[in-house]
């Protein structure tokens, strides 16, 4: 297999490999994509929850942004945790210097145990400043309900939130429904011109940690190939059912997915 693209990821570290960068990289490698990383905060954490955040000075974040794309000019960007009105500042202001048009945010705000990775004043910023400098917003229902206000029980919701998010400058909304509690999910993808709804049956599991972030990131993977919008979403959340149907049933509380599943070996590593 040769790499189909190269993808600079924006996010945070998991120690536990399950969730953030180390996510990412897994999910970029295995579909075909060379991964750079821009590392914005290191965490102390595990399927059981976040025991700390260590934040990356927000200067450090802009040199590892730009020196890397300097010589490898990524073909798109994944955004995930962003800690501080600096950070997404500095993010901006490096990203605009790069010129790639196909940035993809996943807007993390709360780990899967429940702690905050995001401060208000931040959450603010990125509302107002960063959610129209991308080509699409990957945001989960609790995050949406955060981002617009809007209480989000049924798809309709769903599309009312998308579309308040398409309102403060969003190109491209794809909100994921893995929070509904009913035997099937349905993720809605929403611009100005379409709307499509994804239907999925729910696999039934405690081994979600990390899908977010994976899914976001395996939609960029398919956007740097030149795949269309609707197909990559569609592929993503594809090879994310996979990855939780297929899940290795690692640690105690809520376990990582399988990044490998798309992945077959050469006859001579087997």
């Amino acid at each position: 297999m040769k790499f189909k693209s190269k993808i600079l990821i924006i996010a945070g570290s998991d120690s536990s490999g399950g969730a953030g960068i180390q996510a990412d990289i897994k999910t970029v490698t295995s579909l075909g994509g060379y991964a750079m990383t821009a590392i914005t905060a290191i965490t102390s954490q595990n399927t059981t929850g976040v025991k700390s955040v260590l934040p990356i000075h927000h200067k450090e974040i802009e040199k590892q942004i730009l020196f890397s794309s300097k010589d490898i000019a990524p073909d798109a960007i994944k955004i995930g945790m962003l800690h501080s009105s600096k950070v997404i500042f500095s993010v901006i202001k490096a990203i605009k210097k790069i010129k790639t048009k196909k940035i993809i945010l996943d807007p993390v705000m709360i780990a899967k145990g429940g702690a905050k990775l995001i401060s208000k004043k931040a959450m603010q910023t990125l509302k107002d400043k960063l959610i129209q400098k991308t080509y699409l917003i990957t945001p989960n229902i609790p995050e949406a309900e955060e981002l617009t206000k809007i209480k989000i029980q049924n798809v309709e919701d769903m599309i009312h939130s998308a579309k308040r998010l398409l309102e403060m400058g969003a190109k491209n909304v794809l909100l994921k429904g893995g929070h509904q509690k009913s035997k099937y999910l349905k993720d809605v993808l929403l611009n100005k011109k379409d709307i499509k709804i994804f239907k999925n049956k729910k696999i039934i599991t405690r081994n979600t940690h990390g899908t977010g972030c994976t899914l976001s990131s395996a939609i960029t993977t398919f956007l740097s190939c030149g795949k269309p919008l609707i197909k990559s979403c569609e592929l993503g959340i594809k090879y994310v059912n996979h990855a939780i149907g297929s899940s290795p049933g690692y640690g105690k509380g809520h376990g990582p997915i399988n990044h490998i599943n798309s992945i077959e070996l050469n006859k001579k590593f087997k």
